[in-house]
């Protein structure tokens, strides 16, 4: 699990400090050209987008569909340079707070730079692991995460760690990269399609099922997308009957936008 914490670090870090290079929006962490967006939306035209915040490394648009209001606290995991948390922060209003979380200190400081440059006195980024958040029990009123999830390690404790932190009545709005059938066992094994956020995602089935268990309610699949990797993306690990196979097999990848409620009997992680 270190390794693989070590691995995104790494890899995240470099994009932070490389992120005034066009190339590096790539829309992922596997570090493909740019000139296919493997996984991002368009943020353009919502209110609070700053592109200088929006490195291309989501899959989704939680705070479309996560009903965050005037006043919430809302928490970010893996904040990354800090661009779902503005588009939040237009919606909390001035009365309202946004926390990013990111376990990468390069991003850290990028945000906090960020958040400087913009004037954002209710923006506030913190370091820590998501399986282990830097944040008091009942303090947000919505948790929101844009393709994150599927590089933690300990999936299951991250889940715990959401409705730990979220108030009774609170919801999360995630996207994230799930996975139907099997991958080949050389994406599985490669450290790129890891970082990459390929070969660390949940079948689609246990994803649900681990929320499920969690005992969040009124659980909703808002939005999902199949993700095409390109043959320029595979060949690095796949040669090209590997490739026909892989396409042949009924694999899919899909970004997925979910949300879920804490019940009022609080969930199974923590009890009421």
């Amino acid at each position: 699990m270190e390794n693989k914490k070590k691995l995104v670090q790494e890899k995240y870090g470099q994009i932070a400090k490389d992120s005034s290079e066009p190339v590096k929006k790539a829309g992922c962490g596997c570090g493909c050209d740019d000139s296919f967006t493997i996984f991002s939306e368009n943020y353009y035209g919502k209110e609070g987008y700053s592109p200088v915040a929006d490195l291309g490394l989501g899959c989704g648009i939680p705070t479309d569909f996560v009903h965050i209001r005037k006043g919430d606290i809302v928490i970010d995991l893996g904040s990354g340079a800090g661009n779902d948390c503005f588009v939040a922060r237009a919606l909390v209003g001035e009365e309202g707070k946004v926390i990013g979380i990111d376990m990468t200190r390069e991003m850290i400081e990028l945000a906090r730079a960020n958040a400087e440059k913009l004037g954002y006195k209710n923006v506030q980024f913190r370091y820590g692991d998501i399986e282990n958040m830097p944040v008091t029990s009942k303090k947000a009123d919505v948790v929101i995460s844009n393709c994150v999830l599927n590089l933690v390690p300990d999936k299951d404790m991250a889940i715990s760690e959401i409705c730990r932190i979220l108030k009774v009545g609170g919801h999360f709005c995630i996207s994230d990269v799930v996975i139907i059938g099997n991958l080949p066992e050389a994406i599985q094994n490669a450290a790129e399609m890891y970082a990459g956020c390929v070969s660390g995602a949940l079948q689609r089935d246990k994803y649900m099922e681990l929320i499920a268990k969690m005992g969040f309610i009124n659980t909703t699949i808002h939005k999902e997308k199949e993700i095409f990797l390109p043959d320029e993306v595979l060949k690095p690990f796949l040669n090209e009957t590997e490739i026909k196979a892989f396409r042949d097999s009924g694999t899919g990848i899909f970004s997925i936008t979910i949300s879920g409620e804490k019940p009022a009997k609080g969930c199974v992680c923590c009890g009421t």
